[in-house]
């Protein structure tokens, strides 16, 4: 672009391949601009009624004079095809397919829309629609949906740059739109400019966690280094989907040593592997692959706070074997790295080290997960390996069924012949038998579809995808026909359909935030004259599994009061587990709807979930069945009370051992009857324990200040002036009133902190006096 001084009367010089444009500064009454070509001759001539062309003789400024052609035309800004070879800054400022004044209200629709002709004009600029596409009429039909797939992008970035709070991110997303933005104009690919290229530090943070495993752990037996291995994959994948401050974050914790080189590896962070997240058309690379241990240590004291903080909040949410490894192994784990991450002379940073033989390697890329739950691996502890406060555990009480009979039961239950065929009209059948017996007999079938813009659709899926656009259509009649069309047909959402006899009857449409970890369901439906046949139950049931392969355990959805009974059948509830955070800005809001979500159990086969219950039952069945046997014998009633007998022993009442009763056991250690008595050695236990020398943390209740979030992680909180003041009170009226506050104390403070902690280690010491003071006391049996 070409400034004229002051003295010209052009406001601008704009360079085009086949002449020089100028733009006059003024416009005369009736709303025409003259632009003056400085060609001979001038590109191909606009048609219309409001353009003219002549040749004339102009003064640019001062002396200096041109022949050219002088173009009128009646709009604001030049013709689109006068650049549509160049695609210049001075072209045409319109936005294409939005409208500068939208309407209020959304078209109805129910109406027929008209076929678009290029001879229309357009509803922003007025030019006519084939003026916009000119340098468009010989693009192949794959590079067409890549440029596409890049303006999806630059509209959502567009949205980043305007939502961002942050000055450096939001000039990196602004520096992606211009580069986007120039790739679509040059019809280009987009390439990142910089100083270096991935990978920017060796070894990477995967290399010397690998490296760390084998230092460490190659002297372990295999079962226990695969349980180190599995930590290591935890960990890394935490890694590669962890939002990293941003500088000004980092600066407002603390002074650091190394702000600008934390800045360059945030701002690399962004383009090559969190904004490739969300935008297919940049590449992408993980973050544990081209980073090393420069940025490393500048996150991992942060990164592993707020792990363990993430550990103790979601330790409900986990299986046994996982809270386990999670709460007990992470926490040394994340330790013994630490020492290697800050030591300078560590091996695992040196090539040397990577040139040795490794045994296994440690993580293998997955694109497509995200987890919240710290991995979906695990190996289950060992009985030789006790727990340190195991001791303090009631020991497992072992059942009275005999094994044998449990074989023969299942023995049974296994048999296909034993077990009696469900009337499928029955009340006690599961919602979704039909359906899956219709299944296995290739009835119906079940698949996972969606629009792409990088590989051309068959025809099936196309018909397929109109079947489900119809479908929603028809059962959802308060959604606009063309929002329904728009996302089954994005290439971000996709469809699990229902397919019967060839076309489709019913689908859940959703779209996957795996960097979040959590999936929206926008639509969900089953055609009317197919629905009471338990589909919709089987169409959940399958997209549970399909997440659980893909290790997204959340479902997100508004429903609309029609739907809510749907949804609550299936497990959701209005008790979102998802972080509001994690979902605010990404999930569709609709007014008028409730927000549900479901949590899914990556242990449970949905689609098989009603058969082992069923399987259940019939086992529970048996058991009862043959108990019934053992006890049918009917003993006559008791005529002792006739007789002016007031009490008599339970184990006296004949028949009531066959039932399964058994006695109170014996050597629990005898309860004082005396009040007075029992306050007095209930006192002195407390007094010991109180002046013990691994008691102080435990004297007073837990302050807010000390340990935040401490009352949202215990539920019941309890400390030894609380007891103090119970017992001063008459509260204790039994010993097990008394060992239950007690037992709180050191429960509660092993479940808000680690192991390793000093606090965890003061309450099994004080744990054990305690039970050592009970049996002097003789309330406890030795």
């Amino acid at each position: 672009m070409l400034h004229p001084p002051q003295s010209s009367p052009y406001t601008h010089l704009s360079a085009h391949p086949k002449g020089l444009i100028l733009v006059p500064r003024s416009c005369n009454a009736r709303g025409l601009r003259t632009l003056y070509v400085l060609a001979d001759p001038p590109l191909r001539p606009p048609q219309g009624p409001d353009v003219r062309l002549s040749k004339i003789t102009i003064k640019i400024h001062d002396c200096v004079e041109a022949s050219a052609w002088i173009l009128r035309c009646k709009h604001l800004s030049p013709p689109p095809h006068l650049f549509a070879n160049a695609q210049a800054e001075g072209a045409c400022k319109c936005n294409g397919w939005k409208s500068p004044n939208p309407p209020p209200t959304p078209p109805r629709t129910d109406q027929q829309s008209n076929a678009v002709n290029l001879q229309d004009p357009c509803r922003s600029c007025s030019h006519t629609l084939g003026d916009h596409v000119t340098h468009l009429e010989n693009v192949s039909e794959d590079e067409m949906n890549r440029l596409l797939g890049i303006v999806l992008d630059v509209e959502y970035l567009y949205t980043c740059v305007h939502k961002e709070e942050d000055a450096d991110t939001k000039q990196v997303y602004f520096s992606l739109f211009k580069l986007l933005r120039k790739s679509i104009l040059q019809m280009g690919k987009p390439m990142l400019e910089a100083h270096d290229n991935p990978p920017f530090e060796r070894p990477s943070i995967e290399q010397g966690v690998n490296s760390f495993v084998q230092y460490k752990f190659s002297h372990l037996p295999s079962k226990e280094r695969q349980t180190i291995v599995e930590l290591a994959k935890m960990f890394l994948n935490q890694i590669n989907y962890w939002q990293l401050e941003t500088p000004s974050q980092r600066r407002q914790r603390g002074p650091n040593e190394d702000a600008a080189g934390y800045k360059a590896n945030y701002t690399r962070w962004l383009c090559y592997c969190n904004v490739p997240q969300f935008c297919d058309s940049l590449p992408r690379y993980e973050t544990t692959q081209i980073f090393g241990c420069t940025l490393l240590r500048s996150v991992f004291t942060v990164m592993r706070k707020q792990l363990l903080e993430q550990a103790r909040q979601e330790k409900d949410k986990l299986p046994p074997e996982k809270r386990t490894l999670i709460l007990t192994h992470f926490p040394k784990f994340l330790s013994m790295l630490e020492e290697e991450v800050y030591s300078h002379s560590s091996p695992i940073w040196s090539q040397e080290f990577l040139s040795m033989r490794v045994i296994s390697k440690v993580y293998s890329t997955c694109k497509h997960s995200a987890r919240s739950d710290f991995g979906r691996v695990g190996e289950k502890r060992k009985p030789s390996e006790p727990l340190p406060h195991e001791d303090a555990k009631r020991q497992r009480v072992v059942g009275d069924i005999p094994q044998e009979l449990i074989n023969e039961v299942m023995a049974t239950i296994a048999d296909p012949a034993a077990i009696p065929e469900t009337n499928l009209l029955s009340a006690h059948s599961a919602r979704d038998e039909a359906a899956r017996l219709e299944e296995r007999r290739g009835v119906i079938e079940f698949h996972v579809i969606g629009n792409s813009l990088n590989q051309k659709p068959n025809k099936s899926i196309l018909m397929w995808l109109v079947g489900l656009q119809n479908v929603f259509s028809h059962q959802l009649p308060r959604m606009p026909k063309e929002y329904i069309t728009r996302l089954v047909f994005d290439p971000k959402h996709k469809t699990l359909s229902l397919i019967k006899d060839g076309r489709v009857i019913g689908g859940i449409c959703f779209r996957m935030f795996p960097s979040q970890g959590f999936t929206e369901i926008v639509f969900c439906a089953v055609t009317s004259n197919e629905q009471v046949k338990g589909y919709g139950t089987h169409l959940m049931n399958h997209l549970k599994e399909y997440h659980i392969k893909h290790d997204i355990l959340n479902f997100l959805t508004y429903a609309d009061e029609y739907a809510i009974g749907y949804f609550k059948k299936q497990g959701f509830s209005k008790d979102i587990k998802v972080p509001k955070a994690k979902y605010v800005g990404y999930i569709k809001d609709y007014e008028g709807a409730t927000l549900m979500g479901c949590e899914l159990n990556p242990s449970i086969p949905y689609t098989e979930f009603s058969v082992i219950i069923k399987k259940q039952k019939e086992i529970i069945k048996k058991l009862m069945e043959r108990k019934q046997v053992q006890i049918r014998k009917v003993y006559p009633g008791l005529s002792c009370f006739k007789e002016g007998v007031r009490q008599i022993p339970i184990e006296s009442i004949p028949g009531i051992r066959e039932t399964g009763w058994k006695p109170m056991g014996k050597g629990q250690g005898k309860e004082l009857k005396d009040p007075d008595q029992l306050y007095s050695t209930l006192k002195t236990i407390l007094q010991h324990v109180k002046s013990h020398q691994n008691a102080w943390p435990f004297m007073e209740p837990v302050k807010k200040t000390e340990a935040p979030g401490y009352y949202q992680v215990i539920r019941f909180p309890m400390d030894l002036k609380t007891m103090s003041e119970r017992l001063k009170s008459r509260y204790y009226a039994t010993r097990k009133l008394f060992m239950a506050d007690m037992q709180r104390i050191f429960t509660n403070c092993r479940e808000y902190n680690p192991p390793e902690s000093e606090y965890y280690k003061c309450a099994n010491l004080l744990e054990k006096f305690f039970y050592t003071k009970l049996k002097d006391a003789g309330l406890l049996e030795k």
